[in-house]
C-alpha cells in the first residue's frame, strides 16, 4: 500500500541561515470510486483508511443510505492511483445503477449538467433531536483532537475529522489532505466501529463549507464543531437540517450559528 507519509530533501533559505534536510509531506493519491464496476468519482486523497473512506463516501453522498446495502470493498493499487471497487447488494446494485444511466454525460465525470445543480443544492436530511452540550464539553471535544492528529503533526499539512462522545470522549479521528475526505473516512470509521453520529459531536479542523454540513446531516449528525468559519450557504443550510452549527472555536471559546439550543451553560476559565 502507498505510503501516506513521503520524506522529501528540501533546502530552507530564513533570516537566521541557510539549511538543508528532510520533511515529512503528506502522500496525494487519484482514489477511483467504482459501484458495481460503474465509474462514480475520482477524488485526490491521503492513501489511508481507504475501507473506511469507501464506505462513509458511499453513504455522505447518497449512493445508499445504508452500510447494510454493501457487499463488500476491494482496494486495488493501479500504476496511476487506487480503485475502490464497492459492490452493492443486488437490489441496491440494481436501484443504484438505474439512477446512473439517467445521470447526465459519460459516467466518468461525476455529475453533469443541470443534474449537478440540482445535486450540490440538495436539501439535508433533518438531523435528530440529539443532546445538549455545554461550553466546556464542546472546547473539550475540540482540544482533544489536536493531539490525536498523527499525520498533521508530522506534515502540517491534512485535515482532521473526530468525533466526540461525552461518556467515550474521541471515539474515532480521520485525517486527509481533502477536508471532505476526512469527514468521510471518519463517517465510514464510525459504520465500522457500531457508533452512530446523533449523541455526539462531530469535530473539523477545517471552515465549514455547505458540504461539510451535508455529509454531516447524511449520517446524522446533530452538531458540527469547526475551528474555522463557516459559509454563508452552509449556515442556511444548517438551519435548515436542525443542526447546531459551531464555528471558528479557539482556545478562548466558540461561536453559536444555529439552532443554540443544543449548547446550554457558560464556559469557565479554567477550560484549557
Amino acid at each position: 500500500m502507498v505510503r501516506p507519509i513521503v520524506r522529501v530533501h528540501r533546502s530552507v533559505y530564513r533570516i537566521t541561515g541557510d539549511d538543508r534536510g528532510e520533511r515529512a509531506i503528506p502522500e496525494e493519491s487519484a482514489v477511483a470510486f467504482t459501484f458495481n464496476t460503474a465509474s462514480y468519482a475520482v477524488m485526490m486523497a491521503t492513501p489511508q483508511d481507504l475501507e473506511d473512506f469507501a464506505i462513509g463516501f458511499s453513504l455522505t453522498e447518497g449512493v445508499t443510505s445504508s452500510s447494510d446495502a454493501i457487499e463488500s470493498v476491494e482496494i486495488v493499487e493501479e500504476d496511476v492511483g487506487i480503485e475502490l471497487r464497492i459492490w452493492l447488494k443486488a437490489p441496491h446494485a440494481a436501484e443504484f445503477l438505474g439512477r446512473r444511466r439517467k445521470m447526465a454525460g459519460p459516467t466518468g465525470c461525476g455529475l453533469c449538467g443541470i443534474e449537478s445543480l440540482v445535486e450540490a443544492m440538495r436539501p439535508p436530511p433533518t438531523v435528530d433531536k440529539g443532546l445538549v452540550f455545554t461550553p466546556d464539553q464542546i472546547m473539550t471535544a475540540v482540544n482533544s483532537l489536536f493531539p490525536r492528529q498523527a499525520l498533521n503533526h508530522e506534515t502540517r499539512a491534512v485535515h482532521a475529522a473526530g468525533f466526540w462522545h461525552p461518556v467515550r470522549g474521541l471515539v474515532a479521528v480521520r485525517e486527509d489532505v481533502g477536508r471532505h475526505n476526512a469527514l468521510d473516512k471518519l463517517a465510514g470509521a464510525l459504520v465500522r466501529e457500531n457508533a452512530t453520529a446523533q449523541q455526539g459531536i462531530i469535530v473539523l479542523t477545517s471552515r465549514v463549507s455547505v458540504e461539510m454540513v451535508q455529509k454531516s446531516a447524511a449520517i446524522r449528525g446533530p452538531i458540527i464543531v469547526a475551528v474555522s468559519a463557516p459559509t454563508a450557504l452552509a449556515v442556511r443550510m444548517a438551519d435548515a437540517a436542525g443542526m447546531t452549527l459551531v464555528a471558528i472555536a479557539r482556545k478562548d471559546g466558540f461561536e453559536v450559528f444555529t439552532h443554540p439550543h443544543r449548547v446550554k451553560g457558560s464556559l469557565t476559565s479554567h477550560v484549557a
